[in-house]
């Protein structure tokens, strides 16, 4: 479900809502890996909302590939995640989106 925000990324930046607790994954038995176990380190979530993409070196706009809405993977981010009432979210760019989900 998209989430309603009153944020603009900037650039190719995005914001993506985590499905599941970072560092760890949920097993369909309902049994949960720590992090110490998960070797893959790629996150899935929800795009919330993306900017209007990077300039190329000719100052022309190159839209981003994702959409609010869209199912993504990603890597793991260095950045801590943002809170927003209560919600943690991630701001990353574009090319730490590896997926999107059909």
């Amino acid at each position: 479900m998209i989430k309603k925000l009153s944020l603009k990324p900037l650039g190719d930046r995005i914001v993506v809502l985590p499905s599941e607790k970072e560092g760890e994954k949920k097993l369909a038995s309902g049994i949960i890996l720590p992090e110490a176990v998960n070797k893959e380190k790629l996150i899935k979530g929800e795009v919330i909302a993306v900017g209007p993409g990077r300039r190329n070196d000719e100052g022309k706009r190159i839209p981003v590939e994702v959409k609010p809405g869209d199912i993504v993977f990603f890597k793991k981010p260095w950045d801590e995640p943002i809170k927003i009432n209560e919600v943690e979210y991630f701001v990353l760019p574009e090319s730490d989106i590896i997926l999107i989900e059909n």
